[in-house]
């Protein structure tokens, strides 16, 4: 598991140096100090250790974000909405290779569960997640309303690292009131209180 360890943690690093264009197998082994056929004995391509990487990335995510939650006291989303982007936006800012790879997309759009969006794998993981943590009833219609706010975060997100490594702070503030105002609205269509 070490080895392994070392071989995604210099894969981070490398994406972030060179890009996935640049990154090779070999490269990864020659950095983490294992010999190629090491690599190969856990990762067929260097999809595979992105795949393998993207994983470890939304594990991280939600452990973060669980631990967040859990220690907050929520009484509304956009609670939950902040602190939701900003361990996003940390780690993009801090964790290596995170904001080369984000969850996957830049390699493939489906890289973290082969046949599934990566943005669905996310919200899927965000729902189960507020379910667990704030009692919220699950549903189909939360499972829709938690995709659309992950899709739409997204997009605000990406145009806020577009230009600025840092993240736009203006386009920032405005994915959490937009995701904040959508996730409120859904709540009092199905007939919940109007802070959920």
């Amino acid at each position: 598991m070490a080895r392994v360890q070392r071989m995604l943690d210099c894969c981070a690093e490398l994406l972030d140096e060179a890009g996935y264009d640049n990154l090779s197998t070999t490269r990864i082994a020659e950095r983490a100090g294992v010999a190629i056929g090491s690599v190969y004995q856990f990762f067929p391509d260097k999809k595979a250790i992105t795949q393998a990487l993207g994983l470890r990335f939304l594990d991280q995510f939600g452990t973060r974000v669980s631990t967040r939650l859990s220690e907050a006291t929520i009484t509304h989303w956009t609670g939950a909405v902040d602190i939701i982007v900003d361990e996003y936006i940390d780690m993009h800012r801090n964790v290596p290779g995170f904001r080369s790879l984000h969850f996957g997309d830049i390699v493939d759009p489906r890289l973290l569960s082969g046949g599934t969006d990566n943005n669905r794998v996310i919200s899927t993981q965000l729902r189960k997640i507020i379910v667990s943590v704030t009692g919220i009833p699950d549903s189909e219609a939360l499972d829709q309303a938690v995709h659309v706010a992950v899709e739409s975060a997204d997009a605000v997100l990406k145009l806020a690292f577009r230009d600025d490594p840092e993240g736009d702070p203006d386009l920032v503030y405005e994915t959490k009131r937009m995701v904040s105002s959508y996730l409120t609205d859904f709540s009092q269509r199905h007939g919940g209180a109007p802070q959920w």
